[in-house]
């Protein structure tokens, strides 16, 4: 083989995609499809299980056809949208329920019944803090699989006979892809259910136990670099590696190369996702963050601070698919700088709840001071703003948990394409915003894990010298400014969760 080739499978929340990358991080082909979502009530996220593996294979196949076929790629790396939950029949491979995304919220009140039936729900908490670095909410996976097991006819009983098997996005793509052989997930995905010990590396048996939820329908755990399996010959031709997984943000973290303690990679896709490198001990975060494996290779854990916001590039999807009041997502820059401030317009966008740090899963969003004269300019910038103030908060929350003043931050997705919004990043923040030239970050870091098992790349280092800056935003604005924007934000966050209590 004489230049080694990567298939980098990103399935994620809006699009399933399928990238092959050389030994030189270039990306030579590509190949994308819209995943339809299903919005069967108010607060529920749902996709066709079906529709992802279908996708998935429809452009993996393209683009192992384009690079000269199975022969020519060196191994496998799979990263996915995380926490979107989907049960199947083992016998038939059959999804049960469509799966349950991750910005899903129907389960709110389930995580309340168990607040409320708890003996000592702060001993609870601090239980599952310590051990999976999550929070009791409805984002991760567990109470999405009770959901399943107690509302789809005869799953439960099926569970109990050993005929079901539950995974995150990663663990079903690896089931068809190895035709019903593998069963397992990696450590960053099996963190995300909120039924993992990232201490101990293993399922917790008290967790599962609280979630009523039979151990044999969980999967296999493993590092992010291994041999996950091969996939069923009649896929490609031949059979593949699969080397490499980890869930998105992970994967970004792994691509934006944030290997040294200190590093913060921001995420801009369908959600925003900032992680901050602690090194190889856990620390349970003090600021309603989470505490997540970064990643694990030979059998140690480097984890990572991590703050989640449930909306970032969906916020332009409704402008775009809602109000129509864009065609494309890039209007947004020229009708964002057509303004020479946001007129004291705000936009929270708790969508599907409020993220990290203020874990208001039944919090609805708003829309403040508007006037008579606002219109399609203010909402655009608002919206673009809105991702400036989210991350802002987490920051503050990251700082005071690491002890670390960051300097520099590392940006990757969509929306980072946009000037408007890297500026005004910079602008709130106050630090250096790095733009990598290679902006397929996640999938890259999905294709670095792969190459470390294939033996294209050695260590660390050798990806490192990958990485190149394309753009860097400083900030320009005045930092009085810049203070007075963001207190407004903050005041009206705090709105937005003084009325869930007051409804």
């Amino acid at each position: 083989m004489s230049t080694p080739l990567i298939l980098a499978i990103d399935q994620g929340t809006t699009s399933s995609r399928a990238i092959i990358f050389d030994d030189k991080a270039n990306m030579l082909h590509i190949a994308q499809k819209e995943l339809p979502q299903h919005f069967p009530h108010p607060g529920w996220v749902e996709h066709n299980a079906n529709d992802i593996w279908r996708d998935t294979l429809a452009t993996a196949r393209q683009v192992v056809e384009k690079a000269g076929g199975a022969s020519k790629i060196a191994a496998i790396g799979i990263t996915n949208q995380r926490e979107t939950t989907i049960l199947w029949d083992k016998r038939t491979g059959a999804p049960i329920h469509r799966a349950i995304v991750w910005q899903d919220r129907r389960t709110a009140s389930f995580c309340n019944d168990i607040r409320a039936s708890s003996k000592n729900i702060a001993a609870l908490e601090d239980k599952i803090a310590r051990t999976t670095g999550l929070l009791l909410d409805p984002y991760f996976s567990n109470s999405k699989i009770c959901w399943i097991l107690d509302h789809v006819a005869g799953a439960r009983d099926l569970a109990e006979a050993g005929h079901l098997a539950f995974g995150t996005v990663e663990s079903f793509l690896v089931w068809n892809l190895t035709g019903g052989k593998e069963h397992i997930s990696d450590v960053t995905n099996a963190a995300r259910t909120g039924l993992y010990d990232i201490v101990k590396n293993c399922w917790d048996d008290e967790l599962i136990d609280l979630y009523d939820i039979p151990k044999s329908i969980l999967p296999t755990v493993k590092d992010s670099v291994c041999e996950f399996g091969k996939t069923d010959p009649d896929i490609f031709g031949a059979p593949i590696v699969i080397g490499g997984i980890a869930g998105d943000q992970n994967a970004a973290t792994f691509g934006q190369c944030c290997f040294d303690e200190g590093m913060i990679k921001s995420t801009y896709g369908t959600g925003c996702f900032a992680l901050m490198n602690i090194g190889t001990t856990f620390k349970k975060s003090d600021n309603k963050l989470l505490t997540t494996p970064a990643y694990r290779l030979n059998g140690e854990t480097t984890y990572a601070l991590e703050g989640s916001i449930f909306m970032a590039g969906a916020i332009i999807q409704w402008l775009r698919d809602e109000l129509q009041i864009i065609k494309h997502a890039a209007d947004t820059e020229d009708l964002a700088q057509s303004v020479h401030d946001n007129d004291g317009v705000y936009l929270v966008p708790a969508f599907t709840g409020l993220g990290a740090p203020h874990w208001q899963p039944e919090a609805k969003a708003a829309i403040f001071g508007l006037t008579r004269g606002s219109g399609r300019a203010l909402l655009s910038r608002a919206a673009l703003e809105a991702q400036a103030y989210q991350t802002m908060d987490l920051f503050a929350a990251m700082q005071s948990d690491s002890g670390i003043e960051t300097e520099v931050l590392r940006v990757d997705g969509g929306l980072v394409a946009n000037n408007f919004m890297c500026q005004f990043l910079a602008d709130i923040t106050r630090v250096e915003i790095d733009v990598p030239v290679n902006k397929e970050t996640t999938a890259l870091g999905a294709a670095f894990l792969a190459g470390l098992h294939a033996g294209i790349y050695q260590d660390l280092d050798d990806l490192r010298k990958t990485w190149r800056m394309s753009h860097q935003f400083t900030p320009k604005m005045h930092a009085d400014k810049a203070t007075t924007y963001y207190a407004q934000w903050q005041h009206y966050v705090r709105c937005v969760i003084d009325s869930v209590s007051q409804s």
